[in-house]
């Protein structure tokens, strides 16, 4: 009786799986375990976190180091990836044109159009005159209110209100006119005087829709042809605000402006193309698609795109002691995204949604350290340690211990830096592929199109589920479901959009709605997982053709995602596909396949 670790080495974990076996067949799976892979896959850092997982799944087997027979290692080919995060488009504020921002209580409510006046000017004006007044800073809600209240006895017209301080519903509660009113205006000395502005203010729960809409604002400002041209920039970058301003000067202007992101060339065994990166992700994946399989891929110099390209480079040349001219880029993925970015020449810190394309790349050698870690395991822990096999067939061999499966079985292992696909026919024959882009990626798209700026909250957002806290004893889930509680919730998370993490409430700092958020978070796994699910299986298909693999088994880490394994099973329904989440031995669920093949593949061995 033999008693034998598989251990696979991954990008995110480290997994192992212990088993008894005789000379015919496994007599009995003893434990698993899991831990954070210790330094780059592949690589000689790795030895701690294998140690640690083998110590983890003999404890729970109450065995020892010393009853080990022998350990079995995948070949695990270091791979690297790294995103990177190209703006296409910005908005450009020029002389002292204004476009609204987003308060967050802006007060009043509807639209109103009149010549700028400051505060101190409304004793001069004469009934009759329409005017937005100008309220800087250091004026109290109530001298504010009551001034305007005595402009509006007198007759003056005052059709709304830009305000320095955050005072904008103080003041509108008090007003004997209802008009709209934007405050927290922080450069409200550079709003020009004299000058035709509109002010809008929507409903609680409403957006613009005058100053969004360009024949609006020409309606607003009497503009001809030509200069409804000019303000679409300003009418799209008010979309989904629920207050703005816009001044009209002689000179002033707002446009939208497409920024250089450079090109990247893509070479590939079919031919070489260079493509712009503000063509769009299609574009650059179509181009990519065509040449595949990629041999190389380089940025123009002086451009993110290259700056990342070149970092994987390095970071791989290092790892494996290769010259850096030998460092391959194998494969990228591009996705079309958003970035809020500020507005240059804003007054009161506007942003914009600008475009932008996110890219992830990978490289992978060919040289394999895997032998170091063999020998140094085998140094320290005094157990024979074989490198048993590809990764890619052990994965297959584990993934068809899935009740319910049979060849031909491909398998998707989505993971954190890279998704892998494999197939074995009838056959026996196994085809494998790497490609960039995977659970690092979709984290990169939420942060950034929701603008959190925090890695470690988008990556919760990504993992679990969402709910609004609507009292202290109740909240709706995303699903629309409401659970209450007995005990009353923490004050903090009250009428905030929560994370449920682990029977924990995590609120996210942001004022995005619960729908926004949950949009953000499914489109980006669309974009990145059921894009590379499908581009995969392509390239591992036997014909080319998706709808010959019948059965597909999802692993790793992302399977165990509470939304990713349906979204990539509905996206292969339609090519009349078997798919769904691996469940290894009928016990692990889609963890442990690979280490689960290496354990199964000693059996050859003895034979």
């Amino acid at each position: 009786m033999a008693i034998v670790a598989g251990v696979d080495i991954g990008n995110s974990t480290t997994e192992v799986c212990l088993a008894a076996i005789d000379s015919t067949k496994v007599t009995q799976f003893l434990a698993s375990s899991i831990v954070k892979t210790t330094g780059i896959k592949g690589t000689l850092a790795n030895v701690p976190g294998i140690i640690i997982a083998l110590e983890e799944a003999l404890r729970k087997s109450k065995m020892q180091l010393t009853e080990l027979s022998e350990i079995r290692l995948n070949e695990a080919t270091p791979v690297i990836g790294d995103l990177a995060m190209e703006t296409i488009t910005e908005t450009i504020i020029t002389e002292s044109t204004m476009i609204g921002h987003n308060p967050s209580t802006p007060g009043g409510v509807g639209l109103g159009v009149g010549q700028t006046v400051l505060f101190s000017q409304l004793s001069s004006l004469v009934a009759g005159d329409k005017v937005i007044c100008i309220i800087p800073q250091g004026i109290d809600f109530e001298d504010a209110a009551s001034g305007l209240n005595l402009a509006l006895s007198r007759g003056i017209d005052i059709q709304g209100a830009v305000v320095r301080q955050d005072d904008a519903v103080l003041i509108a509660n008090r007003l004997q006119k209802a008009m709209p009113v934007v405050d927290e205006v922080t450069m409200i000395e550079k709003v020009p005087i004299g000058m035709l502005a509109a002010v809008e203010v929507a409903e609680a729960g409403q957006t613009i829709r005058t100053l969004s809409n360009p024949y609006g604002i020409a309606t607003v400002f009497n503009l001809s042809a030509d200069d409804t041209k000019m303000v679409v920039p300003i009418a799209r970058a008010l979309i989904g605000n629920r207050s703005a301003v816009v001044v009209r000067t002689p000179q002033g202007d707002v446009k939208a402006r497409t920024i250089p992101a450079g090109f990247i060339t893509v070479f590939g065994q079919k031919g070489k193309a260079d493509i712009d990166v503000e063509s769009g992700a299609n574009k650059i994946m179509e181009t990519v698609e065509r040449v595949q399989p990629v041999l190389d891929v380089q940025g123009e110099a002086g451009t993110h795109v290259n700056g990342m390209l070149e970092r994987v480079r390095q970071v791989m040349s290092e790892l494996t002691e290769q010259p850096l001219a030998d460092m391959k880029i194998q494969d990228i993925l591009a996705v079309d995204t958003f970035v809020p970015q500020k507005v240059q020449g804003g007054l009161a810190g506007e942003f914009a949604l600008e475009n932008a394309v996110a890219l992830a790349a990978m490289v992978k050698t060919s040289r394999l350290p895997m032998q170091q870690i063999a020998n140094k395991l085998t140094q320290e822990l005094g157990v024979k340690v074989v490198i048993a096999g590809v990764e890619a067939n052990m994965a297959i061999r584990g993934a068809l211990t899935t009740p319910g499966t049979d060849k031909p079985l491909a398998i998707l292992d989505m993971g954190g830096g890279s998704t892998d696909a494999a197939i074995i026919t009838r056959d026996e024959r196994v085809m494998s592929i790497h490609l960039a882009g995977a659970g690092d990626m979709v984290t990169m798209l939420i942060n950034s199109e929701l603008g959190l700026n925090d890695f470690d909250l988008s990556e919760d957002i990504k993992k679990y589920p969402l709910a609004k806290v609507e009292s202290l004893y109740h909240i709706r889930l995303e699903d629309g479901t409401v659970r209450f509680y007995e005990q009353h919730l923490k004050p903090e998370v009250f009428s905030r959009v929560v994370i449920l993490k682990d029977g924990d409430m995590v609120p996210i700092p942001s004022s995005h709605p619960l729908d926004k958020i949950r949009h953000v978070r499914r489109e980006a796994k669309k974009r990145v997982f059921v894009t590379n699910a499908l581009r995969s299986l392509a390239r591992v298909a036997p014909t080319g053709n998706i709808r010959h693999i019948e059965f597909v088994v999802l692993v790793g880490g992302s399977a165990m995602d509470f939304e990713v394994g349906d979204m990539v099973t509905d996206a292969l329904a339609e090519y009349s596909i078997v798919c769904g989440r691996g469940n290894i031995r009928g016990s692990e669920g889609p963890r442990n396949a690979v280490a689960t093949g290496l354990v199964l593949s000693y059996l050859d061995r003895e034979a």
